[in-house]
């Protein structure tokens, strides 16, 4: 690990000769809003926040930290889940709260450019008006340039793709202060390498997107929820796969479980049966192509042993029923307020999908501990979130969460689905990419010779 300089009265001075004094911050209560994100790991606090208003700002605070050996670390909104966006090395973080403008709306080529510190959702709100939205959607209002750093995913990616199939050009600046552009507004393309990807995924640690153009996909004319209760985990999953096998397009096909149907029934009343349940959403231009889709659905769920089968075309309860979704991690905070959680995070081929949710089952019942599933199953993915009061509960948490792991990897998955590796994900890097792992160093050394993006993250350090 390189050996970093502080942020010194001086370096202060030359950031705000940057970006301007109303955007340096060294005020503790600043310092502490990005300390932490929404994981269980532990905060740490910068030197200094610093708030960049357009991309040549961004280009001269890394080339000012590149020279003075200062780390640098990328804040969005703090909603990620592994730790991401903490500063772990102290130095400088680099909120991009401010950089929140749509540059241009091109609607004839369904594509948008954006700064990086949009939130998604206020991007869509500003879209609808074209008819059109930005498909990746992990629930919480995160940035986009979050996403993209992060490869976020979230509830639609089995239809439309995580948030790399949905980028067709960025911006990035390198730690030497260069700014390039990456990718174009072409959606064919096949010029050079594709260093569009290389920094898609990446967490800050190779260069820092400063504006972003997404594809967009039009909102659907006609759209359904289906919600079906299912007698046990292993009957919901297997109908997860025949579902996916069946030639259907789910916009949306989601695993829960039937204590978090309870929770979200308890507090959102959305009428839930206390078992494992399934939720789908279709996405149709015409009624009559939705409604055959839904009687196919129907068939399945009917042939698979559904307790219930439910399915609506009204707009409010179809939000109603997706807003729980989406609230369902602060739900279950709320239903036990003693309690932390950490949250797992894989995913494997869909054909290994119930294998994966059978041996947590069966995790589960050997160990004697709680777990909650709840995730993206029409795209593999799930999330195991395990309750801890104490150290002790907290070690029990780690000794599972590993064998999840492992046993996604066996299965030829990932040890992250959308969370991205950050502080937590690391350890198990070497098992997943084995060699190519010391590629990623190669490109690592290349592009940030001085390791002042993001240190501690993506790689173990030591």
């Amino acid at each position: 690990m390189p050996e970093f300089n502080p942020v010194t009265p001086a370096i202060v001075d030359q950031l705000i000769s940057i970006v301007g004094a109303d955007n340096v911050s060294t005020a503790q209560a600043v310092l502490d809003l990005h300390a932490k994100d929404q994981s269980h790991h532990a905060a740490h606090t910068a030197e200094v926040v610093v708030f960049p208003m357009q991309a040549q700002h961004v280009a001269d605070v890394l080339k000012l930290a590149n020279e003075a050996r200062i780390p640098v670390t990328p804040w969005g909104v703090g909603t990620s889940l592994e730790g991401n966006p903490i500063p772990l090395y102290g130095g400088i973080s680099l909120s991009f709260e401010r950089m929140t403008k749509i540059v241009a709306i091109h609607a004839d080529d369904f594509q948008v450019t954006v700064q990086p510190g949009i939130g998604h959702k206020d991007l869509n709100a500003e879209l609808a008006r074209y008819g059109l939205f930005f498909a990746p959607d992990p629930g919480a209002n995160a940035t986009v340039g979050g996403m993209l750093a992060n490869n976020a995913a979230g509830i639609r990616t089995v239809k439309y793709g995580a948030s790399k199939d949905n980028v067709l050009k960025m911006q990035v600046a390198l730690a030497d202060g260069r700014l390039i552009h990456v990718g174009s507004r072409s959606v064919k393309q096949s010029s050079g390498y594709d260093l569009l990807h290389l920094f898609v995924g990446s967490e800050g640690t190779l260069g820092v997107i400063t504006e972003a153009t997404l594809k967009l996909v039009p909102i659907a004319a006609h759209m359904s929820a289906v919600v079906a209760a299912f007698p046990d985990v292993k009957t919901a999953v297997e109908t997860v796969v025949a579902v996916r096998g069946s030639g259907l397009d789910p916009a949306a096909l989601e695993l829960i479980d039937a204590e978090h149907c309870r929770m979200l029934s308890s507090v959102e009343g959305v009428d839930l049966l206390e078992m494992p349940t399934v939720f789908m959403e279709f996405h149709a231009a015409l009624p009559a192509t939705l409604e055959a889709g839904l009687e196919t659905v129907r068939e399945i769920c009917d042939e698979m042993g559904a307790v219930s089968f439910r399915a609506t075309t009204d707009p409010t309860e179809r939000k109603r029923l997706w807003h729980a979704r989406h609230h369902s991690y602060e739900i279950m905070v709320r239903t036990h307020p003693t309690k932390r959680f950490f949250i797992n995070d894989v995913a494997v081929p869909i054909s290994a999908y119930p294998e994966l949710i059978g041996f947590v089952e069966q995790l589960k019942a050997e160990m004697g501990i709680t777990a909650y599933m709840i995730g993206h199953a029409g795209d593999g993915n799930i999330h195991i979130e395990f309750p801890f009061e104490n150290d002790a509960d907290y070690a029990q948490a780690m000794i599972a969460n590993k064998k999840v792991v492992t046993k996604a990897i066996e299965l030829g998955g990932t040890a992250t689905g959308e969370h991205g590796v950050g502080i937590g994900k690391a350890p198990y890097l070497p098992q997943e990419h084995g060699a190519g792992l010391d590629v990623m160093r190669t490109i690592k050394g290349a592009l940030d010779p001085n390791g002042i993006l993001n240190p501690g993250k993506i790689f173990v350090e030591g």
